[in-house]
């Protein structure tokens, strides 16, 4: 599973560094702005871990807004991509969050982990690694597939079950790619997550409509926003580490 989730990404991440930002109504303009708004006002000199950068979209806000930032990626083509897109502002690093982290105890305010953990099978290990390297009273702020969609998009017959998906993504540079990932459901998310932190916040995001400033914006949400309106797409947590 590992090997296919970083040759998917591996392939999608031309098409992650010139097109999501703005061709991607579902990250740039539904996911983004939710996890935006649970951040701290304030991220000067805070010492952040971006887990899971990919192109490093977050991995530049964070940057603009004072942040000492460190950014992984399983996926080498997207840790390249996060780079070419920051330089050396932050610490940029191919990294297995399934495995031991690279860094000190205590050494991250805040850990955001976007769209990434629905690719790893086992999150108590994986968990257990960011309570360590985070600091006390530190943050920890995350979005999934929301298991209501996973589960009635692809008509699965039991809610309750753990198992694993795949669909095919046809993207501009790469084509075809099969992308494979865990569908779980929301009891096994907030007692794995409440497991190492205390869960302070889920949001289940809706488009917000006074965002559409551009063309692309304003043909995403003639399309999506009565379906998101009713129907939740992704799953935010915010928790944190007493």
């Amino acid at each position: 599973m590992k090997k296919q989730v970083m040759e998917a990404y591996d392939k999608l991440a031309k098409d992650y560094e010139k097109h999501v930002d703005t061709q991607s109504g579902h990250n740039a303009y539904y996911e983004r702005p939710a996890m935006i708004k649970l951040m701290p006002t304030d991220l000067n000199q805070l010492d952040l871990l971006d887990a899971g950068c990919a192109a490093g979209w977050y991995t530049e806000q964070f940057l603009k807004q004072g942040a000492n930032v460190t950014a992984v990626d399983l996926s080498p083509e997207m840790v390249e991509a996060c780079k070419r897109r920051v330089g050396n502002k932050a610490n940029v690093l191919t990294c297995d969050l399934t495995e031991n982290l690279p860094f000190d105890n205590e050494s991250f305010n805040l850990i955001v982990s976007s769209l990434t953990l629905h690719y790893i099978d086992n999150w108590v290990p994986t968990f257990r690694e960011f309570h360590r390297v985070m600091k006390p009273g530190g943050s920890l702020i995350f979005s999934v597939h929301h298991p209501f969609m996973d589960f009635k998009q692809f008509d699965r017959p039991d809610y309750f079950a753990h198992e694993l998906l795949s669909e095919v993504w046809n993207k501009k540079e790469a084509g075809p790619v099969e992308v494979t990932f865990y569908r779980r459901s929301l009891q096994e998310i907030i007692n794995v997550t409440s497991g190492q932190f205390i869960v302070d916040q889920i949001v289940e995001p809706q488009p917000v409509i006074n965002s559409m400033n551009t063309p692309e914006a304003q043909a995403w949400y003639k399309k999506w926003f009565d379906h998101l309106s009713t129907h939740p797409h992704f799953l935010i947590v915010k928790a944190r580490k007493p």
